[in-house]
Formats: C-alpha cells, sequence, structure tokens
C-alpha cells in the first residue's frame, strides 16, 4: 500500500480490482440510512477505494461489516454485471475460513432457507458446503465443561444470503467465535480475555474471506485470490498451535 490508510490492493486490470476488506468496515451505506439520504463515510470501503484510485468503482458482491478478506470490486458497471451472472450461476468459488464453537462434522452440507435481511420474510434458498479442518480444546471453561471444544473450518457457500454462515452454523448448534449477533455470549467473552493482553482486536469475528476463484469475464484466464493473516488471526493460530495450509 503506497499510503498507511489506503486499502491493500491485490490485482487490478482495465476491469477489475480485487482488496482486502478490513473487519468493521461496511461495503455500503446502511439501508436505513441511504434512505434518509445520508451516505456513511467513516470506514466505507467503497467510498475509500474511490478516493484511493481515483475512479469509480461498482460492488459485484457483499461482504458483511464484521467480515474480513478477499473483496472484488469493478471499474465498471458493465464488468460488475458479468462477474455478477457469474456468482449467480455459481461459477464462482468462494472459500472462507471460520472458528466455530464444538466439533463439527468433517464435512457436510447445511441446506435451510434463510429469510432475506434477517427478518420474517420471504425465505430464501440458501445452501452452504463445510469441511473441519483442525478441531481443539482450550484449558478453559465457560460453565459446564472443564475444557472447551472448537472447529476450524473451511466453508464454501453455494448461496450468498446475509449473514448466511453465520446464521447456518449457528442453527447446527455451532456458532462462529466472535460472533455479537448470532454467536454465544459466553464463548465471545472468554475468547476477548485470551485475546486481551495480545493487541489485537478483543471483539473480533473469525470469519475470514480467505479466497475466490473464476474465470476473467474478458480474458478468460483462470484467477485465484487469496487473502493474508492478520494479526488477530495470527494470534489464534499461535493460541490452537495451528496454522492451516490452504490451497
Amino acid at each position: 500500500m503506497s499510503k498507511p490508510n489506503n486499502l491493500r490492493i491485490y490485482f487490478q486490470d482495465n476491469h477489475l480490482v480485487v482488496i482486502e476488506k478490513p473487519a468493521g468496515f461496511q461495503v455500503h451505506t446502511p439501508v436505513d440510512y441511504a434512505r434518509q439520504g445520508k451516505v456513511v463515510r467513516k470506514n466505507n470501503v467503497q467510498i475509500l477505494l474511490r478516493k484511493q484510485l481515483d475512479q469509480d468503482v461498482f460492488t459485484i458482491h457483499r461482504l458483511d461489516r464484521a467480515t474480513s478478506g478477499v473483496m472484488l470490486f469493478s471499474l465498471s458497471s458493465e464488468f460488475a454485471r458479468l462477474v455478477q451472472k457469474k456468482f449467480l450461476a455459481h461459477e464462482v468459488k468462494k472459500t472462507y475460513l471460520c472458528v466455530v464453537r464444538g466439533w463439527v462434522e468433517d464435512a457436510g452440507i447445511i441446506n435451510q432457507p434463510l429469510s432475506k435481511n434477517l427478518d420474517d420474510g420471504v425465505m430464501l434458498e440458501a445452501i452452504t458446503q463445510y469441511e473441519t479442518i483442525f478441531r481443539f480444546e482450550l484449558p478453559h471453561s465457560t460453565g459446564k465443561y472443564e475444557r472447551e471444544r472448537y472447529s476450524l473450518v473451511l466453508v464454501h457457500p453455494i448461496t450468498g444470503r446475509t449473514h448466511q454462515i453465520r446464521r447456518h452454523f449457528r442453527s447446527i448448534s455451532h456458532p462462529l467465535i466472535g460472533d455479537t449477533v448470532h454467536g454465544d455470549s459466553k464463548h465471545n467473552r472468554l475468547w476477548r480475555s485470551l485475546f486481551k493482553s495480545k493487541g489485537g482486536e478483543q471483539n473480533y469475528l473469525f470469519l475470514k474471506a480467505y479466497s475466490f476463484e473464476m474465470v476473467h469475464p474478458i480474458t478468460h484466464e483462470n484467477m485465484k485470490f487469496e487473502t493474508r493473516w492478520n494479526k488477530n488471526w495470527m494470534n489464534m493460530f499461535e493460541l490452537i498451535g495451528f496454522c492451516p495450509r490452504i490451497i
């Protein structure tokens, strides 16, 4: 990055720019603000990237505010539509990594419809594939057991609903660590206490958009964009004694 406050750019050509979205940054102005004609500029990824590149950028997909990782933007509305069609046709492979409470099965599929925008409205198809890559225990208790169990899980969401991964894992009783909306407050408190002296963010959602794979709509090149681990993730790997090598 050329300036300390700039977003990290992994790739850029005449059509596409791929960045690292930090946790706590939002992609768009919240809907309730937008309806009032307001624009939230602080920690707004799209606005920051426009300023950094000195040109307009167009969102292709979204990440939750609390989620960090790889994010794709288009440099034209036409190219954005081309890539969005790939998302809808499931031609973009999305890989996430998360830490969840409990020991999860080796692999599985969560096929459970979710309401749109976290309300009780229309239910939409929602499918999440996952595989567990590491299970571990911590010598701490949240009340019932002397040691607490957790899993490091690789996730491939087939659909893209609001908070899909977070809601799906809550539905199978394995909420994500650091999820203050759908998670377990007792386990979140435990992890905050463990990270209190490590210099990272104490209220941190361990959900990372690790990679995106697709064929470039214009050049037809096979492309894969991967994230880097930040201090919070490195602290976590040190805590559990394991760092994944994801291919």
